[in-house]
């Protein structure tokens, strides 16, 4: 009886111990207002896949925000973030880099900077606030 026991325990052991343990995963919405075309895509994207820990990204240029997955255990969202900014784009409450800025191609700046990027339009009021 003890030499089962000791087989069964010797077994749940090293079974337990050949499976990874599960990474906590997180998902993080980051506005990048200024992200508004593909390649601004293309450049957060490149920048934020060379971060250990994060697994996946999507920018909206649309909407003007960014989806990144990422291990919570080998990164964070401050660490993101400011990966973005130093990428030329603002990041939620974490301006972009200035120098990081100046070097993105002209069709990447904001309109008031001489860039190709449209004015931020103001969000639509519906008749009931206009009153």
């Amino acid at each position: 009886m003890k030499q089962f026991l000791f087989t069964f325990l010797a077994i749940a052991v090293f079974t337990t111990a050949s499976f990874p343990q599960q990474k906590a995963l997180e998902t993080a919405k980051i506005k990048t207002p200024n992200a508004l075309c593909e390649a601004c895509k293309t450049r957060i994207e490149t920048y934020l896949k060379r971060i250990d820990g994060v697994r996946e990204v999507t920018v909206n240029f649309h909407r003007g925000e960014t989806t990144v997955k990422y291990l919570t255990d080998r990164t964070n969202i401050e660490e993101i973030k400011t990966a973005i900014a130093n990428s030329g784009y603002d990041a939620d409450d974490i301006p972009a880099n200035e120098e990081s800025y100046k070097r993105l191609p002209k069709t990447c700046k904001k309109f008031e900077d001489g860039g190709g990027h449209p004015k931020t339009k103001a969000p639509a009021t519906t008749p009931s606030e206009e009153q």
